[in-house]
């Protein structure tokens, strides 16, 4: 079966999971980070190179206060818990692992934006059989403009090409993505990785994201071997 390099995970329904649960919305985000831990061991282990996963949107801001606030307080206690599984060598889903957060990275606190890149520092191994972005306070249109300020900035006067854009993306390192994925039976890209994916395959999961796991991802990934990708051309 032919793999994609590199999966793009929109990662939807956290919410609605726990709702339908009764839950808080807070619980469906939590068990969210569940699912991903089990998602990210299976694509080290399938072979995937990359993976980026939308954990927050720049958009995501405009949510109540209430749950913007618990996904901070979830993504602070994250990378609190990856830094000791990692730096103990607890968990072998990380064995082998580059972590990078991607996105505008500024709003965050002088605090956070630390430990953040403490932990990218720490998983920062030039062999690594799979690269995970976490994309936090990311919009593709944003990263756009901003590859695109740097490259004003870094050679004014000069004419502007694609590949000066894509060598200034928050995912530089990695081939754009083969296949993206969205849960909760939703179709729309939401502003993630719109100019990576321009000829990426997409696959829409009916299951809520806290459901998703390595059985369905292989369900996505056997309907992506069975796509003909043409890439403009007509097919052979």
């Amino acid at each position: 079966m032919s793999l994609p390099l590199h999966i793009g995970f929109i990662m939807d329904g956290n919410g609605r999971w726990a709702q339908g649960k009764g839950l808080p919305r807070k619980m469906g985000h939590e068990a969210g980070a569940k699912a991903l831990e089990k998602i990210i061991d299976h694509c080290r282990t399938i072979g995937i190179q990359c993976a980026t996963f939308y954990a927050f949107s720049t958009e995501n801001w405009s949510r109540p206060k209430e749950e913007v606030d618990a996904l901070m307080s979830l993504l602070d206690r994250y990378i609190a818990e990856l830094h000791r599984k990692i730096s103990s060598g607890e968990a072998d889903v990380y064995k082998d692992v580059q972590i990078r957060f991607v996105g505008d990275l500024s709003v965050f606190s002088e605090e956070r934006y630390s430990r953040i890149r403490e932990l990218e520092n720490l998983t920062d191994k030039p062999h690594s059989r799979l690269r995970i972005n976490i994309a936090i306070n990311y919009g593709g249109r944003n990263e756009i403009v901003s590859a695109v300020n740097r490259f004003i900035a870094e050679n004014p006067g000069r004419p502007l090409t694609e590949k000066d854009i894509s060598l200034r993306l928050y995912t530089e390192g990695c081939s754009d993505p083969d296949l993206i994925i969205r849960t909760a039976g939703e179709m729309r890209l939401s502003n993630f990785l719109i100019w990576q994916s321009a000829y990426a395959e997409y696959y829409s999961s009916p299951v809520y994201w806290p459901d998703f796991t390595p059985k369905e991802l292989d369900i996505a990934l056997e309907a992506f071997s069975k796509r003909t990708r043409k890439f403009g051309n007509v097919a052979k």
